[in-house]
Order: C-alpha cells, then structure tokens, then sequence
C-alpha cells in the first residue's frame, strides 16, 4: 500500500451527500479482482453520457461536458471535497480502489459511511471529517479559484489552503500509524513474520503428528 505522509494537491468539489458506493462505481464494472482498472468507470453514469461495460476503450465514449470531473481545471485532481455520507451503500471496496486508481489521495467531507471509511484506510486513501461549514468554505474557494490545491499533511493532522488557512482534523492514532508506513491488513501481519515463523517452528516441535503429510 503506498504511504501517505503529506501531499499537496488539485483539489476538486462535488457537493453531493448520501453518494453511494453504485455512483462510485457501478456493480457492472466488479467483475475484475484486481484492484487497478476501475479509475476510468469512476462515478461512470455521471461522467458520461453513453452506457458503459466492462473492457469498453474509454477513448469512445462520450463524456458528459457538465460533469466536473470532465472540465479540464480538474484535469489530475488528487483531493476530493464531497458531501455528507459519503460511500453509503454497499460494502464493495472497489469502490475505494477506483477513487485511488483516478488519482484521489484524500477525500474531505462532513461525514463518511463506516464501512467505506475503514476501506479507504486499508487502501491508502484518507478520508478527513471538517465540519460542513468549513466543507462549504473549501468547495466554495475551489469552484472560484482555478488550480485550487491543499496541503494536507498527515503527521501534523492538518489542511491548508492557499490563502494559509489551517483545518485540523482528527484520525485514529493506529490508523495514521498504518498510513504514514504503507501498512495494510497483510503488510501489517508481515511486520511479525519472524514471530510468526518461530510459532510455527516450536509447534512442529511440540506438535509434529499436524505436520505430517499424508501419504
């Protein structure tokens, strides 16, 4: 998982609530286990004006000019400000991988739905709570300031903005320490393999009948 420590980065604003996991990305466009590819079907009946299907070149299809996300100020936006309940919905983490397959590296909203805020955190992607009027000021500064950026900086649990105004934001100390190292649920586990492998070395010790292979 990439470590997130401080980024500075386009940020863009739809200011939506209840957004769920099917807007994200569609229950057509699950069917791969890997966690790339989903960018291009991110927010896929927005963003564009044709139906799309799994496999299909993005490249052909047409791309609704009123979607924010089509306007080319946004063209390797990296912060997303969005509204409350973000990720309701369904549990589908492919929701999270397509976010950060476009390039998103921090969501900021009033409030996220549960089950997506703990995927965001085991895919790299940080999802920060501002209170909504403080969510309100920075869509607003980002619509009327093309090239808006925020410097968010985890360490320091902080969001600036280009005028040098400063927001901090609360995360869970286990979940920033997973963050700032890169540390998913698997890379997390591998941090204690040699305990690991000496478990299991003293059990085949104590134990050697469950080692046993059968002829």
């Amino acid at each position: 998982m990439q470590a997130f420590t401080r980024m500075k980065g386009v940020a863009v604003a739809l200011m939506r609530a209840n957004v769920d996991t099917d807007a994200i990305i569609p229950k057509q466009f699950l069917k791969s286990i890997k966690r790339s590819g989903f960018g291009v079907n991110l927010f896929d009946q927005w963003r564009y004006l044709d139906a799309g299907y799994p496999g299909q070149d993005a490249s052909t299809r047409q791309p609704n000019p009123e979607f924010v996300l089509n306007e080319p100020r946004y063209t390797g936006a990296q912060v997303l400000i969005t509204g409350e309940n973000f990720g309701c919905g369904s549990s589908r983490e492919h929701a999270v991988w397509a976010l950060d397959d476009y390039g998103f590296r921090a969501i900021i909203a009033p409030g996220f739905a549960d089950i997506f805020h703990n995927n965001s955190f085991k895919s790299g992607l940080l999802p920060i709570v501002l209170d909504q009027a403080i969510v309100n000021k920075l869509a607003s500064e980002c619509e009327s300031s093309e090239g808006y950026q925020l410097d968010i900086d985890l360490n320091a649990q902080t969001v600036t903005t280009p005028d040098g105004d400063v927001y901090p934001f609360e995360v869970d100390s286990f979940r920033k320490h997973c963050l700032l190292n890169g540390f998913d649920d698997i890379e997390l586990t591998l941090q204690q393999r040699f305990r690991i492998e000496e478990y299991e070395q003293a059990r085949k010790q104590s134990a050697p009948w469950l080692f046993d292979t059968p002829v």
